[in-house]
């Protein structure tokens, strides 16, 4: 099979789609392997590496995009992009498609077939594919609110862990997965006051068993959400629809009732953001200011740690593309149930339920699709 591995274009983005280690797996196999030129550089990728293990370097994505069976790539397509992609061709990618209509409506438009990263299950129903960029970001929420706390990032003024004699900030994490477990990690580690809320008791009782005092775990039916967050110095929100739109948990009146200079990291920003006043900002302008609260909503924060995160993002996504490289796509998500759920898109038609619902369009069960076409 032919894989296509563009440079990542949308701002501030320094992953790529495949490691060097990645690709001469791959070669090995007997696949081609086309990487754009100075795709990998941000991450400490250079040409000469790709080339070392068996990849092709392309001048442009245009020419890639002509010539490659298969797209992998770290984010969602751009418009730009979208326009490139041809009726047959596989893309393989964080997708986000309940958070964005226009995209949604150009893959169908393009009549390609693309699997999503983020709804790919396991046999347990966890998401392998994106459980290691949620435990990148979630670890980087801590990191980023910390900062963002401080007074001339126009925070609180608030060291997150406090010093002798003075109290340490009150981080609330909302949603004890991948992400929160993560912020709990950092967030106890830097020695602040920290609250997990999520609906599942069971979920909380592990996370008390793994973080034991160090976290305070609060049952979100059970506790009086709009004093835990106007008591917050620190909010992240790390709530998880998988595929679809994330859930407004925290409302604009609760926002107003927050302290100056408190600050909201929103890592569900990529499916919507689970805060009323959320929207997607970037890298080079991370934050902004509504009624006093500073709001951190950068909607590809692993693309900030660039070679961490493509090296943990390949470990996951690598067996999955092996096998479609392999088998062709059709054996290999007919044959695993799991990965049938990382279809999103067939050939013109949504097969993701999430998707559909988010925009009240209608849905095709993607086994059906695939065994008529």
């Amino acid at each position: 099979m032919i894989i296509g591995v563009p440079k990542e274009i949308k701002l501030q983005e320094h992953r790529i789609g495949l490691t060097p280690d990645s690709v001469k797996v791959l070669s090995e196999k007997g696949h081609k392997v086309l990487v754009e030129i100075n795709g990998g550089v941000e991450a400490g990728f250079t040409n000469q590496d790709y080339e070392k293990s068996g990849a092709l370097i392309y001048e442009n994505a245009k020419d890639i995009f002509k010539d490659a069976e298969i797209i992998v790539k770290v984010k969602e397509p751009q418009m730009s992009e979208v326009k490139m992609i041809r009726e047959g061709q596989i893309i393989y990618t964080y997708l986000h498609l309940a958070a964005t209509r226009e995209l949604t409506e150009g893959l169908i438009k393009s009549r390609s077939i693309c699997i999503a990263y983020e709804t790919v299950t396991d046999d347990k129903g966890r998401l392998p594919l994106l459980a290691p960029m949620s435990a990148v970001a979630g670890r980087m929420s801590v990191q980023a609110g910390a900062h963002s706390l401080e007074k001339n990032q126009k925070g609180r003024g608030l060291l997150l862990g406090g010093a002798p004699g003075v109290e340490p900030a009150n981080v609330v994490i909302l949603g004890g997965g991948v992400v929160g477990e993560n912020a709990a990690i950092i967030a106890t580690g830097m020695r602040g006051k920290v609250f997990v809320v999520d609906k599942s008791k069971e979920r909380l009782k592990e996370l008390h068993e793994m973080f034991g005092d160090k976290i305070i775990p609060t049952e979100s039916d059970k506790t009086d959400l709009k004093k835990l967050v106007s008591e917050c110095d620190l909010l992240i929100g790390g709530v998880l629809i998988p595929g679809a739109e994330a859930p407004k948990l925290v409302t604009k009146e609760m926002i107003k009732s927050m302290k100056r200079g408190s600050v909201i990291v929103d890592v569900a920003i990529d499916q919507g953001g689970c805060v009323e006043t959320s929207k997607p900002t970037t890298h080079a302008n991370p934050t902004y200011i509504v009624d006093n609260v500073v709001h951190y909503c950068v909607a590809n924060m692993p693309g900030g740690v660039p070679r961490t995160s493509t090296m943990a993002l390949n470990k996951a996504t690598l067996p999955l593309l092996i096998k479609i490289a392999d088998n062709g796509y059709k054996k290999t998500l007919l044959e695993n149930k799991n990965y049938l759920a990382g279809l999103n898109i067939y050939k013109g038609f949504i097969t993701y339920k999430g998707v559909s619902d988010a925009f009240k369009m209608n849905h095709y069960p993607a086994e059906t699709l695939l065994n008529s076409n």
